[in-house]
């Protein structure tokens, strides 16, 4: 995870480095009117979303306080005909009385008449179930026995009290039409005189369901995306828009839960949906109106305010980055001239303008760049004449070091020959000598044609064959045209210097020394090839290190002429040029020198000023 967190962070700051101080500024001003837009839009959303939601939950609440209402009045008027029955009707007859009895059946018949609308049936029953009055229909079914009826048990049960059945189909009595009518019973307890003895009866009021169901089927939730329930204290229901569906098992409600919540709005999750529920609680019944309204309807209530919003926001956002993209414009405007004349002054111009128009540290920065070139130019000429000075001294330098070298190892082999009495091979070492000489000097140049460096090295083989008695031999070729190139001068003899001492000093006349001289695209190649006991692979990469171990011993034929001819072409012609050197053990070596294809024009750039 740390590693990827630094990759990112890598990505992102090389993203950074790349980048503009415009585009930069752009996106940061942008970007930080984007957030506060979208957070502040965000709160005014979620503030809006809450107050919507509180204002259906309200609206809900109207509108069930509305059916409340009304079902209220409803409930109310059947009660105003129980109570009639009850303390108009019975409470004045003695029902030992055959003339009171069919005044008993005469204001049932009146009550229903006034009523027929809401009312199904009206009857009164004694306290073992028998049929003493009822209205519009007096003749109970064979089938029927009133007082195992729940709203008769529940009356006799319960004294003093109004008690609501849940619907249910009306089938006491033998209807000639052969109808079946929903109803919900109201019955109570009634005290009933017969022959001046007070004994107990039921009072049954069955009201017309459909009345019920017209006060809650017209009503609208949220737009007619919701739904209102009716259903009792214990959560069975009265009334539901999809009651057949539900009987039918088809579809499903949470009545039961809904049951237990207190009145007011809830939100729940039933069937994977979240539902706003609005309860109210119908008086004198226990009854609960339920209101429903899946949260999904509330948005749509204000979807296009949700577009509208998003417009705007989509607008502002193309207005600030058109501006911030302006304003970062402007601001940067000068920033970007003072880049463009340092690219300028980076090409190689010598008139550059670094004045430029802006803030006051804009104005300021612009002077002190100024400044800092014309000091910069100065100084630049000063280090370039110095290191020119420098480099000649150097290459002075190397040249002192390798002549005397080379003079000590030849006069070393003269004396030793003459101490031997071989005179006329000393005679010819030294004409050899001498015309070595003769070319090294080179009447002070330093750069001398390929021909002559050639010429230079056969007269230094002719010198050391001599020396070692011919246990070597050494053949010189070169590419056609590569003789009138140029080159700088004693590059090839520490060379042989080097293959002769540590390559041929134990051949025993089977050592074979080969010189080329060719064209290598715009380079010129010389190679020295040996086939000696070689070098291991450390050896080969610590010959050319300055103050290597080789160095470090200061023994004859130790290598310092070898790294000097190294320093002396890579302080002349560059990096790219030099030595390079292929050897292993008992495999021989190649060293293989590198230098640029100079023609005599060419090498005039690079000879002294004074031998021009």
């Amino acid at each position: 995870m740390k590693k990827q967190f630094e990759g990112i962070r890598r990505r992102w700051r090389e993203l950074y480095h790349r980048s503009s101080i415009q585009l930069i500024l752009s996106l940061s001003f942008t970007a930080v009117a984007v957030v506060g837009m979208v957070f502040m839009g965000l709160a005014l959303f979620l503030r809006f979303s809450a107050s919507t939601n509180v204002m259906a939950a309200e609206s809900s609440q109207r509108v069930l306080a509305q059916v409340n209402l009304n079902l209220d009045h409803y409930l109310r008027n059947m009660m105003q005909v129980s109570d009639t029955v009850y303390y108009q009707v019975i409470k004045d007859l003695d029902l030992g009385d055959e003339s009171d009895v069919e005044a008993l059946k005469k204001a049932l018949k009146l009550l229903y008449e006034k009523d027929r609308g809401s009312l199904v049936s009206l009857a009164v029953f004694d306290q073992s179930g028998g049929l003493i009055g009822a209205s519009p229909l007096a003749e109970l079914k064979a089938s029927v026995t009133p007082e195992r009826e729940a709203w008769f048990a529940t009356a006799m049960e319960r004294i003093e009290n109004l008690h609501f059945s849940t619907p249910h189909v009306q089938d006491l009595f033998e209807d000639p039409d052969s109808r079946y009518r929903w109803v919900v019973s109201l019955s109570r307890q009634v005290e009933l005189t017969r022959n001046g003895i007070t004994q107990g009866g039921v009072l049954l009021v069955d009201m017309n369901f459909s009345g019920i169901e017209q006060l809650c089927k017209d009503v609208m939730l949220a737009s007619g995306q919701g739904y209102l329930y009716l259903i009792d204290s214990t959560g069975e229901i009265i009334y539901h828009p999809r009651q057949q569906l539900i009987y039918a098992e088809l579809q499903a409600e949470n009545n039961l839960v809904a049951a237990g919540y207190a009145d007011g709005s809830h939100t729940e999750t039933f069937q994977s949906q979240r539902r706003q529920v609005t309860v109210k609680t119908v008086g004198y019944t226990g009854w609960k109106l339920v209101g429903v309204v899946p949260e999904e309807t509330l948005w749509d209530n204000y979807g296009q305010l949700l577009l509208f919003f998003l417009f705007v926001v989509i607008f502002s956002i193309f207005l600030l980055a058109f501006a911030n993209l302006r304003l970062s414009e402007w601001i940067t405007a000068p920033m970007k001239k003072l880049d463009r004349a340092v690219k300028e002054l980076e090409s190689g111009q010598e008139m550059v303008d670094f004045n430029v128009d802006g803030p006051y540290e804009v104005e300021h920065l612009g002077r002190s760049i100024q400044a800092m070139v014309s000091t910069m130019r100065h100084l630049m000429e000063d280090i370039i004449q110095q290191e020119e000075e420098k480099r000649r001294s150097e290459l002075d330098v190397l040249q002192s070091q390798i002549n005397p070298h080379f003079l000590y190892n030849t006069l070393d082999s003269v004396v030793w020959m003459t101490e031997n009495g071989r005179t006329e091979e000393a005679v010819v070492m030294l004409t050899a000598l001498a015309r070595f000489f003769r070319i090294s000097l080179s009447r002070g140049s330093n750069i001398i044609p390929v021909s002559d460096e050639l010429e230079h090295a056969r007269h230094y083989l002719t010198i050391q064959k001599m020396r070692y008695k011919n246990k070597f031999s050494a053949d010189i070729t070169a590419e056609d045209g590569v003789e009138h190139l140029y080159t700088i001068k004693l590059i090839i003899q520490p060379i042989l210097e080097n293959a002769i001492y540590h390559g041929m000093a134990y051949a025993d006349g089977d050592g074979e020394i080969h010189i080329r001289a060719f064209r290598d695209g715009e380079d010129v190649l010389i190679e020295v090839v040996d086939n000696g006991p070689g070098m291991p692979e450390e050896m080969v990469e610590q010959l050319l290190q300055p103050g290597g171990p080789a160095a470090a011993s200061g023994a004859k034929g130790s290598g310092i002429g070898f790294r000097n001819v190294h320093q002396r072409i890579r302080l002349t012609f560059g990096a790219p040029y030099g030595l390079t050197i292929l050897s292993e053990p008992d495999n021989g070596t190649v060293v293989r020198i590198r230098l640029p294809a100079l023609d005599e024009q060419a090498a005039g750039r690079y000879r002294k000023e004074g031998e021009r």
